[in-house]
């Protein structure tokens, strides 16, 4: 471990640099692949969650079916219990002898020929409902084959990706993991958190015509000087972005290489 350590603290941060911006560019091309795949993964959790979601109303409204006949059955119940007392008062009043043990009958009977209809009424009421949750039942199935076919196409079209993909993709992340021990902690966790809210995935760019490879924004000159010697990890101080010089980044050629001298220009007219 503390050789680990050790060997950290001894690289530089020009190797560093050079380290992390080769990082860099593999979770880029990570990138490129998950863009490839474009709005599928997300298209797909979001059917999935449809599915889920007519699951659960075909099986909410099963339930309240099953609620509504169990209503259904427990107003027959009354009504046959309604009917039986009517019968009883009918024999009753056969063997009434005054008026006002008939009246007390027939208002009994009365009250209980009522609630047989109010009862019957409310079967009917809760038959009507149980057609219509039927009926939203059977359009709620329509429409979940729907989405379940959707769904099935749209997973055989992102596993033709995936598949196509999974060993380029695997093989960027070894590569990636490979390089994290050269990175020092603190800058690795710097890198993940500002790629983490760069709209383009970029923590780390290069200097281009004097300004910031993320935001753009101008550098001073001096702190364009501090870039191009290495010695320290310099951030814009617009975008937070880690800033590495164009040649040490191996994309932009060392100066005396891209410029020709005098001499050789004069050499060149002669010829």
């Amino acid at each position: 471990m503390a050789t680990e350590k050790r060997s950290e603290k001894e690289r530089s941060v020009e190797e560093r640099l050079k380290a992390l911006y080769q990082y860099q560019a593999l979770l880029s091309e990570i990138d490129r692949i998950k863009t490839l795949r474009g709005e599928l993964p997300h298209e797909v959790k979001d059917l999935e969650d449809e599915i889920v979601r007519f699951q659960t109303r075909i099986q909410n409204l099963k339930d309240e079916i099953a609620e509504l006949k169990a209503f259904v059955s427990q107003k027959n119940g009354e009504i046959a219990d309604r009917k039986v007392k009517i019968e009883k008062y009918d024999e009753q009043i056969n063997n009434v002898r005054n008026n006002r043990e008939y009246t007390f009958l027939e208002k009994e009977k009365e009250f209980e020929s009522l609630e047989i209809e109010l009862a019957e009424k409310n079967i009917r009421d809760a038959q009507a409902r149980q057609e219509q949750k039927k009926a939203d039942i059977a359009a709620a199935k329509e429409e979940l084959a729907d989405n379940e076919h959707i769904l099935e196409e749209k997973r055989r079209e992102l596993e033709e990706i995936v598949s196509e993909t999974r060993q380029e993709e695997e093989n960027l992340r070894d590569q990636a993991k490979a390089l994290e021990p050269l990175i020092d902690d603190y800058t690795l966790a710097a890198f993940k958190r500002i790629r983490k809210n760069a709209h383009n995935g970029l923590g780390i760019v290069t200097v281009q015509r004097g300004a910031c490879g993320g935001c753009f924004n101008r550098i001073p000159p001096q702190r364009r000087l501090e870039i191009k010697m290495h010695k320290k990890i310099i951030v814009c101080e617009y975008c937070g972005r880690i800033m590495i010089d164009g040649v040490l980044a191996g994309v932009e050629m060392p100066e005396e290489q891209a410029k020709p001298t005098k001499t050789t220009r004069t050499r060149k007219a002669k010829i």
